[in-house]
């Protein structure tokens, strides 16, 4: 192993698209950058909402070691079978007691254990538990067992997720953020240590909306009704951020955004 445990951490999976992008760059990315642990958000990875178990075992075994969702997860309602099972796959933390399935995974990598948390925004999506005492609570099981940690935080609102980035600084490994499918310019480690970025974008159709078809989204604008989504076709977009941390404090030392095409 490295110096350096180094995490790719891959943006939302978009329906049958995001998982070509995934077949397509996965390897690729994780031989260019020595990467030794993947995490990608899986929560659109099936027709473009929700995931299933075929979809969650595909994306494993094209060497996605972990999966966060946010609130398309329960889209799938075959999910239910595999989310209280597969401790590979993660929802979002601060849902309320008894809702199936983990926001906190443990991981053995070598000599370390990685610990990944899930988290959803409230601003613009649900009226959840407050996820910024969500992860206190959180965060003193996961330092009596590793100091290496990622929040992967899914919110709409960029204030959300840049106040819970300034929040966990020093504290955790990295905070990176899902949902928005667009990759953001913001990639850096913050002064305590922790890398940051607001949203580390998708992978799905290059030429769309946020990985969807581009005239139903027109129309729906349009409109203002109620329209069925389908997931875009075409070249492909793979956006994801490379960190690096050192094992013994658990800080990040670097980062690199990566937004590849096929052109």
């Amino acid at each position: 192993m490295n110096n350096t445990v180094n995490l790719l951490l891959v943006g939302d999976i978009v329906g049958k698209s995001g998982r070509r992008a995934i077949t397509r760059f996965l390897k690729q990315v994780c031989g260019e950058y020595e990467i030794d642990f993947v995490i990608a958000n899986g929560e659109n990875a099936a027709g473009g909402m929700g995931l299933t178990q075929d979809v969650a075992c595909e994306l494993f075994g094209r060497g996605v070691h972990v999966l966060t969702s946010g609130n398309h997860i329960w889209d799938k309602k075959d999910i239910y079978g595999l989310i209280d099972e597969e401790p590979r796959l993660l929802r979002p933390a601060n849902y309320p007691p008894g809702v199936p399935g983990l926001g906190l995974g443990f991981y053995v990598l070598g000599d370390y254990h990685i610990g990944v948390i899930n988290l959803l925004g409230r601003v613009f999506i649900h009226d959840l538990d407050c996820p910024f005492r969500c992860v206190d609570a959180l965060l003193e099981e996961a330092k009596a067992k590793t100091n290496i940690i990622v929040v992967d935080f899914h919110g709409e609102a960029t204030a959300e997720k840049c106040a819970m980035g300034w929040y966990l600084d020093g504290r955790v490994s990295a905070v990176f953020g899902t949902h928005t499918h667009v990759q953001t310019n913001d990639a850096r480690i913050l002064p305590g240590g922790t890398a940051y970025i607001s949203d580390v974008g998708m992978c799905g159709a290059r030429d769309g909306v946020l990985g969807f078809t581009v005239d139903p989204i027109i129309g729906k604008f349009k409109s203002g009704l109620p329209t069925r989504f389908e997931v875009a076709k075409g070249s492909l977009l793979f956006c994801a951020l490379v960190v690096r941390i050192n094992p013994e404090t658990g800080l990040a030392e670097s980062t690199t955004t990566i937004s590849l095409t096929e052109d």
